[in-house]
């Protein structure tokens, strides 16, 4: 599917809805021409946002230490978010609920890898809609630093967040998208 570059912020509503619902995907790892240098991982992510930040348009997600796109979030240094199109949500899920250090996702769920165009971690090719990102800055959350109770609700094992926030260096879509998804 032919994509073209379009308004950093024309999709920021159906994707704050899609966070709230069943999320989106976040793909880290990168590719190469003579194919996988850092095995591109798909990880379900419901926390996140894209705004302004330095005067730049910044996408913020959460990922946890223990999750296998960790460790590909650090290597990496880019990463794309793709928002995903009506239907996947049976793929949402699996993405969500299993490690990329025991399952292809991308083969078990029929998912098709294209090669980033100003990054060079992939994206979906079959969402509809993806946002390209480089890691600017990163925050490792610590007990103590969110409110008590929220705290307390969202981290009971401990198992703590990395904010990363990259700077968007384009967001591209395939004719009709906002049908899509």
């Amino acid at each position: 599917m032919d994509r073209e570059k379009v308004d950093t912020f024309k999709y920021v509503k159906e994707m704050n809805e899609l966070l709230r619902k069943n999320g989106i995907f976040l793909v880290s790892g990168s590719m190469d021409d003579n194919r996988q240098t850092l095995k591109p991982n798909a990880m379900t992510i419901g926390w996140g946002f894209l705004g302004t930040m330095w005067s730049k348009p910044v996408c913020i997600v959460a990922v946890r230490h223990s999750r296998h796109t960790f460790k590909l979030m650090e290597e990496a240094k880019s990463w794309t978010v793709c928002i995903p199109t009506k239907g996947m949500e049976a793929t949402l899920d699996f993405c969500g609920t299993k490690s990329g250090r025991d399952h292809d996702k991308f083969k078990e769920c029929k998912l098709t890898l294209k090669k980033g165009i100003m990054v060079d971690s992939p994206y979906i090719e079959e969402c509809p809609v993806h946002i390209e990102c480089t890691t600017v800055f990163k925050t490792d959350m610590k007990p103590g630093q969110l409110e008590g109770s929220l705290e307390k609700e969202m981290y009971k094992t401990k198992d703590y967040h990395m904010l990363y926030m990259g700077e968007v260096k384009g967001v591209y879509a395939v004719k009709d998208a906002e049908k899509l998804i």
